[in-house]
């Protein structure tokens, strides 16, 4: 027989219970984490370029955390490789919206194309490693944000530079994926506006020689080669220029605009130009200097061997992250309709260096308009130019 002792002994035993689980199940109050979702290409296609930028993400979740987190709360970052497999990438996006995210930092072209209408009927503010203009439309994507410069606005001031320095044939290499294709229809568009021809040639994935593409560019004539491509292929491709097509100059897009691309190049990297949205390590940004380098080296790390796509992945976190600091300090709920309205409330908003300052507003998504020219000078990248914008 149960004593009225016992009974409230139960029931206590049951109150506890039940605010351990709404804590689990994320309705404890200011104690809890705030879940965001990630997924990263660490063993896929991409994994050469995609690992160093998932390190930048997840170890600005480290810096949060080691600074006390966000009024308080600790970020919680839900993560896993999908090794650039989009029905992967939907699983762990779905996998991770149940858990309770309110944001997300995606990877690809492909596999974030193919969630952008779920992530808008979800409303969950979301960047990835995608640059691709078809993204940047609130219209068409409203919950997508854009750190980097387009693939098409890259593309298009690699085409101004190859105009400026007299060039009117220009190649464009990509790698034979939506990511790749992104941008040839908008930098065609360009050309033909401006007097110029644009060849677009497909690098088939695992090739280690790219002589027969090599042949179909001289065979149209151009002068200038651009890539849209990762570093591994982009330097098979450079070592195929300079024992081929030699005085052909070479324009890196974003992927292949890093060190990698240089150590494996080796000498065939000299003179190539990178037209890259992000500053590297050696560039004095001041968010290098101030924030990444010292963190990076309290933790035995060096972001010089990081690399610019550690940088990148950072910053975009950094990015994401502010906006869920502006939300909790004007107290509002941490809700992906409200990270939205903060992320459209950037007007100049500073990286310190690291990228052209970001706008968002409601009626574009495409943050930054502009970017800097590097090129490889004794094996390392020296930059060439102040921020350039493209033009119509």
């Amino acid at each position: 027989m149960i004593n009225k002792f016992s009974k409230q002994v139960i029931m206590w035993v049951a109150l506890l219970l039940t605010a351990a689980l709404l804590a689990a199940c994320g309705g404890g109050g200011e104690s809890d984490t705030i879940k965001v979702g990630a997924i990263h290409d660490l063993t896929g296609a991409t994994s050469d370029v995609g690992t160093p930028y998932a390190d930048g993400v997840r170890d600005y979740v480290k810096f949060v955390n080691d600074n006390g987190g966000i009024e308080g709360r600790q970020l919680e970052l839900l993560s896993a490789d999908y090794a650039y497999a989009v029905d992967q990438a939907e699983q762990l996006y779905s996998q991770y919206t149940g858990q309770g995210v309110v944001a997300f930092q995606g990877w690809g072209t492909g596999d974030t194309e193919a969630l952008r209408a779920k992530i808008a009927t979800d409303e969950i503010p979301f960047m990835s490693a995608s640059y691709s203009a078809a993204l940047a439309d609130p219209a068409e994507a409203p919950y997508n944000f854009l750190v980097g410069t387009t693939y098409s606005d890259q593309f298009i001031i690699a085409l101004q530079y190859a105009k400026d320095n007299g060039a009117t044939n220009v190649a464009i290499f990509h790698h034979d994926s939506p990511f790749g294709l992104s941008p040839v229809d908008d930098g065609r568009a360009w050309a033909d506006a401006n007097g110029m021809s644009v060849v677009a040639i497909p690098m088939p994935g695992g090739a280690t020689d790219f002589t027969a593409q090599l042949t179909q560019a001289q065979d149209a004539g151009a002068e200038y080669i651009v890539i849209q491509n990762v570093s591994s292929p982009a330097a098979t491709l450079a070592k195929d220029v300079a024992r081929l097509a030699e005085g052909t100059q070479i324009v890196c897009l974003n992927w292949c605009s890093d060190e990698l691309f240089v150590s494996l190049a080796g000498e065939a990297a000299e003179g190539v130009i990178a037209a890259s949205p992000f500053a590297f390590p050696s560039s004095g940004a001041d968010l290098i200097e101030n924030e990444i380098r010292p963190w990076a080296e309290a933790n035995g790390k060096n972001v010089d061997e990081l690399g610019v796509h550690y940088v990148q992945g950072w910053t975009t976190m950094k990015a994401m992250v502010d906006a869920i600091r502006q939300v909790a300090a004007a107290g509002d709920d941490i809700t992906g309709p409200n990270i939205r309205a903060a992320l459209e409330g950037y007007a100049n908003y500073s990286t310190g260096d690291v990228t052209a300052p970001i706008t968002f507003s409601g009626s574009d998504h495409a943050g930054s308009k502009a970017l800097q020219l590097y090129q490889v000078q004794g094996g390392e990248w020296v930059k060439i130019s102040e921020y350039i914008s493209a033009t119509n």
